[in-house]
């Protein structure tokens, strides 16, 4: 029961962050398909970090610099998809499924890259990080508790405050439903767009890191993300949006993929006598069902996916 609430909620920290992510972008009135992407290149910054960072420095350094490498990363990959939704107009969709091939796809020839320059003879997508991820962990009894649950909660308290509680929050929402009424208002758009998608980069490369240590030492890049970012979208849309809400359906996807990884350890799970597989498909499942009953009552932004010109009124 231990390792299930641990695998719960630290699954439900990647959700909660990346879900986060996609709800300051999507209230800013852009669609951001494109978290999965995002998620690899987190993962990858963070991962590089914990390769060539000295082990034996202090483990709140390394949590930090961890951290940061995450963020930079998926601030800066975000950028692709500001410069083309904000700038050029560029259909959302179609942005955010390209940085979604691609990331994955580049991230694995980073990988490789960096690999052979040390060992011409290893060719392999995958980063160790056995030494350094022991940062993230203090053990309470038999309890892990990992820091990057403390910063999910933190995100979550902090996207309260800021999307309700604040000036910039408001304005915020304000360009999601009516971006022509905040233009008359003195609100620049665009810049409060660009806010939001950088906003989603930042936590979904937080994500990315998160997700890619929760349960191993070594990660091969090209699995990408196992479709979380995917998933981190359902548990927005199911959220409303709302970042309250946005939390306690990360609580309940998370509760599924930790059932595929701890189904061993329950007497009336393994009597059902079902494969490991059905367990891995159960928060997608229930993704889909979940979408199909609640989309038609789901209430997105109003002026998410269209591009603004300034010039209509």
């Amino acid at each position: 029961m231990v390792l299930l609430v641990q695998y719960t909620l630290i699954f439900a920290s990647v959700l909660m962050l990346v879900a986060l992510g996609g709800c300051f972008s999507e209230h800013s009135g852009v669609i951001n398909i494109g978290l999965e992407g995002i998620m690899v290149m987190g993962a990858l910054g963070g991962a590089l970090m914990m390769k060539f960072i000295d082990p034996s420095a202090a483990p709140v350094l390394i949590f930090l610099a961890t951290a940061l490498a995450s963020i930079v990363c998926g601030v800066l990959y975000s950028l692709l998809l500001a410069v083309a939704a904000i700038n050029f107009k560029a259909d959302q969709t179609l942005v955010g499924t390209a940085m979604n091939l691609l990331g994955t796809a580049a991230a694995t020839v980073i990988v490789k890259a960096v690999n052979t320059a040390e060992n011409p003879d290893n060719v392999s997508s995958s980063i160790q990080y056995i030494e350094t991820k022991k940062a993230f962990i203090t053990n309470i009894g038999s309890f892990e508790f990992n820091w990057f649950m403390a910063v999910a909660l933190i995100a979550l308290i902090a996207s309260v405050i800021i999307l309700y509680r604040t000036r910039f929050g408001l304005r915020l929402m304000a360009c999601g439903e009516h971006p022509q009424a905040a233009d008359s208002v003195g609100i620049n758009v665009y810049k409060m767009r660009y806010a939001g998608v950088l906003i989603s980069g930042l936590l979904g490369g937080l994500g990315g890191i998160v997700y890619i240590t929760a349960g191993v030492s070594e990660w091969k890049f090209e699995h990408g993300v196992a479709g979380f970012g995917f998933l981190a979208l359902a548990v927005m849309i199911f959220g409303q949006w709302k970042p309250q809400r946005i939390a306690l359906t990360a609580l309940l996807f998370g509760l599924f993929r930790a059932l595929s990884n701890v189904y061993t350890g329950f007497d009336v799970l393994m009597a059902l006598n079902l494969p490991s597989s059905v367990y891995n498909m159960l928060p997608y499942i229930i993704s889909l069902l979940v979408l199909a009953f609640t989309s038609k009552k789901s209430r997105a932004p109003k002026a998410e996916g269209i591009p603004y010109d300034k010039g209509q009124r």
